[in-house]
């Protein structure tokens, strides 16, 4: 009982106070790939804490020495365990924690289905109606509304609507279009559609929401970092400030758009001039991300947590 106290509390910081936390840091903006690997991080560490603790709650008189020997045996775990009350036969308590580990599983590959669907009837309709362009390498779409956005997956499209061919000069252009391509490199998509996954099953948990909200807003950050590389500030910033004056167009389903809601923070972060994180706090972050999830196998592993 011990060990679902003890894990239970931690599933509850990392699923109320740390999301919080990490939202109201500044590095995030400044190494936005190590952010999502942080939230990413914080996902997986409460799915396997919480997982622990429904294992522990429904095996209240389970100790550490009974049981399989190895790893299993020493945290606890055991196929052997049966849930107390369930019948003669009764239902193996490793039931409940892989249940509650597979939920968001299944949501992440229903969510990969479904984006999958909807961009592959968008490319349907972008074959009918759409013209291909050699010059930018994209699906040039007559609308007189400025946008730019990518269908990403296993036949990535990038779209440019004619109303921002007219609108943005040659080199703003090529700058949004690395920003649109640094979406498919990166597959971010798969990144994206983890926290909106994990949203669907704990839509009621700050870091549900949190992880959802800020992956998108860093993701688009880092295919701006990228494009940054390739391209001066100024044809960017001015890019994306015309588009979002030019009451840029909605990115259908599925898709990264250059434009959306977070542009003015986008904006202002491109603007101020922000220094690299250092080296030493990089690789904090890179550790903190990988001990997340270890972290709940070792607190239910502690000598007398059983």
């Amino acid at each position: 009982m011990t060990a679902a106290l003890t894990l239970g509390c931690y599933a509850a910081v990392v699923g109320s106070v740390a999301p919080k936390a990490l939202a109201r840091s500044a590095w995030p903006h400044r190494a936005p790939g190590l952010a999502v690997a942080v939230w990413h991080g914080l996902v997986l560490s409460f799915t396997i804490a919480l997982a622990l603790t429904t294992y522990h709650l429904v095996t209240p008189t389970w100790h550490l020495h009974n049981g399989m020997s190895g790893l299993l045996r020493f945290c606890g775990l055991t196929f052997d365990a049966r849930i107390p009350g369930t019948g003669p036969v009764g239902v193996p308590a490793i039931a409940v924690p892989a249940l509650v580990a597979l939920l968001p599983l299944v949501c992440f590959g229903h969510e990969l289905l479904r984006a999958r669907r909807v961009r592959a009837r968008h490319r349907g309709v972008l074959d009918m109606v759409g013209r291909r362009s050699a010059r930018w390498r994209a699906t040039v779409l007559d609308h007189d509304t400025p946008a730019a956005y990518c269908l990403p997956g296993r036949r990535p499209r990038i779209v440019v609507s004619a109303g921002a061919l007219r609108l943005l000069s040659p080199a703003q252009l090529e700058s949004v279009l690395e920003h649109e391509r640094a979406h498919v490199a990166g597959r971010h998509h798969l990144a994206l559609a983890a926290t909106v996954a994990f949203a669907r099953v704990f839509r009621w948990l700050p870091l549900a929401r949190e992880a959802r909200a800020q992956t998108a807003l860093l993701l688009e950050m880092a295919a701006d970092d990228r494009a940054l590389r390739r391209h001066p500030r100024e044809a960017l910033v001015s890019a994306l400030y015309a588009m979002a004056a030019g009451h840029a167009g909605h990115a259908p389903g599925g898709a990264f758009s250059v434009g959306g809601p977070d542009a003015v923070v986008r904006l202002r972060r491109m603007l101020e001039a922000r220094r690299r994180p250092h080296p030493a706090l990089c690789g904090v972050v890179v550790a903190a991300a990988v001990a997340a999830p270890l972290l709940p196998p070792l607190l239910g592993c502690a000598p007398g947590m059983g």
